[in-house]
């Protein structure tokens, strides 16, 4: 699963991201220009494949000219970044691709940003509130949902989270007893 923010409230009336986050310029790396960039996606592969990221809030359009990957890094080769001057000016930009770009996931994957605003219900039907954040821990996603002032931690698993139906904007949990 990705990540991007959510405010919450309905899905519908959220705003979905234009592009996800892969990665985040450490600095530069050697004399020539390159970038060293810190891997911030599930798929580090994907690095390979990369013709064009853009950065920084401003989106900056930018032809990749080379990568390669080194101990949970890249270093990419970027168009017009030419000197480590150049490459130190990049440090602490995020690099993103256009969501149409994604990695494909598998049945019952879900992108972090798909899941935030989903509406929570229990599997009786009880409104629960919307998911407003998802949490990475490393043993499994914790979902934040809220309703008002009220805030409930879901932990990601299959025995809790029955069903996530994205057409319809909501997930369906079975609340374990004691969660609440």
């Amino acid at each position: 699963m990705g990540r991007s923010p959510g405010l919450g409230g309905s899905r519908d009336r959220r705003e979905s991201p234009t592009h996800l986050v892969i990665g985040r310029v450490l600095g530069p790396h050697g004399v020539k220009g390159e970038v060293q960039v810190e891997i911030l996606t599930d798929f580090p592969e994907r690095f390979d494949l990369l013709q064009r990221v853009y950065l920084g809030e401003e989106l900056d359009a930018v032809a990749v000219e080379g990568c390669r990957t080194r101990g949970g890094k890249a270093l990419l080769r970027l168009e017009g970044c030419d000197s480590r001057d150049e490459a130190r000016k990049l440090c602490g930009q995020l690099v993103q691709v256009p969501v149409d770009e994604a990695v494909p996931l598998g049945e019952d994957e879900y992108y972090l940003h798909e899941i935030e605003g989903l509406e929570a219900r229990t599997t009786e039907g009880e409104y629960l509130g919307h998911v407003v954040e998802v949490i990475e821990t490393g043993s499994n996603d914790v979902y934040v949902v809220r309703n008002g002032r009220q805030e409930i931690l879901i932990p990601a698993l299959s025995d809790v989270v029955i069903k996530v139906d994205l057409e319809a904007g909501r997930i369906e949990v079975r609340l374990p007893e004691g969660l609440r």
